[in-house]
């Protein structure tokens, strides 16, 4: 989490992870803008870039040399990274509207989300092709297409609908690639017929005589069928047809036909051209609004060109500029597009073709050049250093921040009461946070001092309290893993979450973007209380250098049913219903160094709550139980052991661990509370041998809303655990067992070698 060294002045908002963003992303990580908060919002971690589509199915690339890691990328920009997909805009109100999260506020927009083939059209497109683009739909499904050819009898035939340069190069390298798979398989069953559909006269219809000549011939040679003049008109799960009537048997389908805007910017009052591109002027700034900007294929600029990865790259340095430069209320730079562009073709088979104002050129050389320029460029952006050297034209404009009444009051912050979040705000976030009633609170967020709740009958009261600082850059996923975090301490009592009381500290800043933060804040809370039942009744706010979160948390419990850190039995099986490694991860994460995916994996896990489980224990008549937090696996089962006056055998090998993890800890990044959780290696009997195993260093690892950890009989830990996945929890797995203290050494001859003993 980044800290807050001035007041957060205005909001810049990046829709969509495109080309011209990369290089907005980069800008920012090169040179900081104090006071400008920037955030990315897109429906991908991953970019794959489609300039090395065609050799990741022609089998020349794997996964991660051909896709720019946005995680890293933001995190060196100072970014915030929110995972999710704009429904539409709000540019009256500036307001960003995201599938199932708060809207945000914005000052400046920019609109980077690329298009899709056209599919109006042609029916069943949607759910019998492969549609090229977005592209990482699009290599989800190539692996399905690849899985369905190593089960298949016979001809496979694959038609690839569209004939302009992607849909060629696509046609070639897809069929070198399955052809590959063929061969490497074995797989002498099956037969590959590839053809090209495509409604105009001729192919590549954009280039010259010559290039569609060598592009004929290469075709021809490589037994791929062209169909031209035809239109399709449906397509479905055995075949092609087109507007003739005729049809062609098609075991898959590849649409890559020509750009399709989304529905999405007309909708939200955006001027647009006649199919739905965002109309834009030379400063790839809306004609519309003023402060919204547009880059790459979404954008409909006055000198028309191809909708091309070469004209989104070119974007993005006059976009960065000119975001940067509209926040200072200063004169923008002109885009300028290329008269000519160069045109790289791979062939797939360690080919390209090669077309440049009227000439072109054929050979593996060219193939080695694309090569070189499309690593070039993925390096670029995978291997950014940050290097924090402040922009000094918005560094001016804050040294002279006293000239505007509202911005000289975020210069000198109070501290004590005059730190709090101001009454109108607060008011206002109130009331834009979903009611909840419940009978047994008699007064709740009501404005009075404090809230009244009552205890029925037969329970008893459970609390519980945590707080944190921020460890991610979206508000509203931290409030909901620590409010997730802060619940699983009365879910390891086996109580059920009654009531909250919220404390919150958000960045300082102007009175809008404060109220934005905590209405995010307290949203994600809400996400996961809601299904809980609890009511948030309090709390307090307050403002400071970085966003912090916690809760107060009552719970009820049948006291005859609560569960306590001891109560362990010797031959108990130990079971955890959570992986761990978040400490490893976002170590990594804050240096840089963790994957994208890998904390987007791990952020799922976070907000798996544990209050599925707590049925799945009480049937299973479980009394010792505990969460795993800041104290890692040994410090809290240190702690059931030392209630317990019993001993634990850890299988190393069972131990489930998130993805990433393994890596991160094998660099020795690690937490900073790792080293205070590593003093209980004293309790690691067999210390020596143990610490050289791979998995040793997690052990120790402190965890956000970890899971569960608890013992339970042998002969029911098989059945729990199955219990455990049908509620979600796929992770779960019986990680070692309790033994008596005086028999810890035979029992320790009788497990694996990696196994170790916790000895109290």
């Amino acid at each position: 989490m980044k800290k807050a060294s001035s007041p957060v002045i205005k909001d810049l908002v990046l829709i969509g992870g495109g080309y011209a963003h990369l290089a907005v992303l980069k800008n920012f990580a090169m040179q900081p803008v104090e006071g400008l908060r920037l955030t990315l919002v897109t429906r991908e971690v991953e970019v794959p870039y489609s300039g090395m589509l065609p050799g990741y199915l022609a089998g020349h690339y794997d996964h991660d040399e051909c896709h720019i890691d946005l995680g890293p990328l933001c995190r060196a920009a100072g970014a915030r990274l929110y995972h999710a997909s704009v429904e539409a805009i709000d540019p009256e109100q500036q307001l960003i509207k995201i599938q199932g999260r708060p809207s945000l506020a914005y000052d400046l927009c920019s609109i980077n989300t690329g298009s899709t083939p056209s599919v109006a059209t042609v029916s069943g497109v949607q759910e019998h092709a492969l549609i090229a683009k977005p592209i990482d739909q699009f290599l989800d499904k190539w692996g399905h297409l690849c899985e369905s050819i190593r089960q298949h009898q016979g001809a496979y035939r694959l038609v690839i609908v569209g004939a302009g340069a992607g849909g060629v190069e696509l046609a070639l390298s897809a069929q070198y690639g399955i052809q590959r798979l063929i061969e490497s398989e074995q797989l002498t069953q099956v037969r590959l017929q590839c053809s090209i559909v495509t409604q105009g006269k001729e192919i590549l219809a954009s280039y010259t005589k010559a290039v569609r000549a060598r592009f004929i011939r290469l075709l021809a040679a490589r037994g791929v069928d062209v169909i031209t003049a035809t239109k399709v008109t449906s397509i479905n799960d055995t075949h092609v047809s087109f507007e003739q009537g005729k049809t062609i048997a098609a075991d898959k389908v590849i649409y890559v036909t020509h750009a399709q805007a989304p529905d999405w910017p007309k909708a939200s009052g955006l001027a647009v051209d006649e199919q739905g591109f965002i109309r834009a002027n030379r400063y790839l700034q809306s004609i519309s609004h003023s402060n919204i900007f547009v880059a790459g294929d979404i954008a409909a600029l006055p000198d028309k060109r191809p909708k091309s990865g070469v004209f989104a790259v070119r974007h993005g340095k006059v976009l960065a500029r000119n975001l940067i430069n509209a926040a200072h209320a200063q004169p923008l730079q002109k885009y300028r597009p290329q008269r000519n562009m160069l045109s790289i073709i791979g062939t797939g088979d360690d080919n390209a073709i090669a077309a440049y104002h009227g000439w072109t050129v054929q050979g593996h050389w060219l193939w080695r050049i694309k090569c070189k320029i499309d690593q070039d460029f993925i390096a670029k952006y995978n291997q950014i250093e940050h290097k924090p050297e402040i922009h000094a034209d918005y560094n001016q404009q804050l040294a002279n921040v006293q000239a505007h009444e509202e911005l000289a009051s975020l210069v000198m912050r109070c501290g004590g009461c005059g730190a709090k979040v101001g009454s109108s705000i607060l008011q206002r976030v109130m009331q834009r946070l979903p009611t909840q009633q419940r009978q047994d609170i008699l007064l709740g967020r009501d404005g009075d001092d404090s809230a009244i709740i009552t205890v029925p009958q037969g329970k008893a009261l459970v609390q519980s309290l945590d707080y944190f600082r921020a460890f991610i850059d979206d508000p509203y996923i931290f409030g909901a893993i620590a409010s997730n975090h802060a619940l699983g301490d009365v879910y390891a009592m086996g109580a059920e979450a009654h009531s909250v009381l919220a404390l919150a500290t958000v960045p300082y800043g102007r009175e809008k973007i404060v109220e934005q933060s905590l209405y995010e804040l307290l949203t994600g809370a809400c996400r996961t209380l809601e299904p809980t039942g609890a009511a948030l009744i309090g709390g307090h706010s307050a403002e400071g250098a970085e966003l912090g979160f916690g809760l107060s948390v009552n719970g009820l419990v049948n006291p005859a049913k609560a569960m306590h850190k001891q109560g362990l039995k010797p031959g108990d099986m130990l079971i955890l219903t959570k992986p761990v490694g978040t400490g490893t991860l976002f170590a990594a994460d804050m240096r840089c160094r963790a994957r994208g995916y890998w904390i987007d994996q791990a952020l799922e896990l976070m907000l798996l709550s544990n209050q599925p489980a707590v049925p799945v224990l009480h049937n299973f008549n479980v009394r010792a139980c505990t969460d795993i937090t800041g104290f890692g696996l040994v410090g809290h089962l240190y702690e059931m052991l030392k209630g317990s006056c019993c001993d634990a055998q850890i299988d190393l090998a069972s131990l489930p661990v998130m993805v990433g993890a393994r890596e991160t800890a094998a660099q020795g990044i690690l937490s900073s509370l790792q080293p205070q959780n590593l003093r209980l290696k004293r309790v690691i009997k067999n210390h020596s041998t143990a610490s050289r195993q791979p998995d040793y260093a997690l052990l120790f690892d402190p965890q956000t809303a970890g899971g569960l950890l608890f013992g339970v009989a042998a002969q029911n830990a098989n059945d729990c655990v199955a219990a455990l996945k049908l509620k979600g929890y796929r992770d779960a797995s019986i990680i070692g067992r309790i033994v008596q203290s005086q028999d810890l050494e035979q029992a320790a001859a009788q497990v694996k070698q990696e196994s170790i003993s916790i000895n109290v």
